[in-house]
């Protein structure tokens, strides 16, 4: 679904990336990690074609970035909606089905009715899949921010895409909220056979259902199965300092030593005591 080989992304002259190796297969479901301007939204804008590679070679879904965007669900970063926006969910779905057509169509036709119950069947059926067929018809400003990012996911997995591009849609979540999100996306990867790759800042929420990580820092990378990436050997060779990684009593991976482990960002946007590190969290 995607592959990248020896591959660089540089913007404004800096070079944030470079020798990247990735192969994202069917169905899997990948994170990308690292400390916060090492690339990781450019990654995902390679994919899509919006940023050209440096150097190296760039494949997504067998062909050159940006032929295939149809094929391709896209949630971008947010900071949430209005609360006076009232706007439906079900509408803000069927919009990543329809919102890119223009021109009044023809009620009375046959052809109309079919697409109109066609397209109300399958905004119906991907709410379902979601788990937001409960509130739905709700204005979309009065529902949490855990309810809106499922309708948000439902958008950008209506028009049935082989691959499912999400940038950082945990922020700003609590943690109940995460875990439900990244167990959605576990589902949709594995059952529903969709290729998910997420950025995110803390792995854990997403942990038990990854079959890969991205950890990207000081220009580099580090590819692999969670195992793989996620330890002390390995992140100590990508910062080239040294760095633990711990697990806590609950199962909570902690990195130590690391500028901003990926494991101590869930609560970057809260409010802290004045004069509180990060490292101090």
């Amino acid at each position: 679904m995607v592959c990248l080989r020896g591959a660089a992304a540089r913007v404004g002259g800096r070079t944030l990336w470079r020798d990247v190796d990735l192969s994202v297969a069917a169905g899997e479901f990948v994170a990308v990690l690292g400390p916060n301007g090492v690339g990781k939204s450019t990654l995902v804008k390679t994919i899509l074609g919006l940023q050209p590679a440096a150097a190296g070679e760039v494949r997504v879904l067998g062909g050159r970035p940006g032929r295939a965007n149809h094929r391709i669900g896209y949630l971008p970063q947010r900071r949430g909606f209005d609360a006076t926006l009232r706007i439906r969910g079900v509408d803000v779905v069927r919009l990543g089905l329809d919102g890119d057509r223009w021109g009044i169509p023809l009620p009375g036709s046959a052809r109309f009715a079919r697409r109109r119950r066609a397209a109300e069947a399958r905004v119906a059926e991907v709410i379902d899949l979601v788990g937001a067929t409960g509130y739905a018809h709700r204005p979309i400003g009065q529902l949490s921010g855990g309810e809106q990012q499922r309708l948000l996911i439902a958008q950008a997995l209506v028009r049935r895409p082989a691959l499912l591009l999400l940038d950082e849609p945990l922020d700003s979540l609590d943690l109940p909220n995460q875990g439900a999100v990244a167990a959605l996306l576990g589902h949709v990867a594995h059952a529903e056979g969709v290729s998910v790759m997420i950025v995110a800042h803390d792995v854990n929420p997403l942990l038990a259902y990854l079959d890969g990580v991205v950890y990207l820092a000081h220009g580099a990378a580090v590819t692999g199965t969670p195992d793989e990436v996620i330890n002390g050997p390995a992140l100590s060779r990508l910062y080239g300092s040294p760095v633990e990684v711990l697990c806590t009593s609950d199962g909570r991976l902690v990195v130590v030593g690391a500028p901003e482990p990926p494991a101590v960002h869930a609560d970057r946007h809260a409010d802290r005591p004045s004069g509180a590190r990060d490292g101090s969290r």
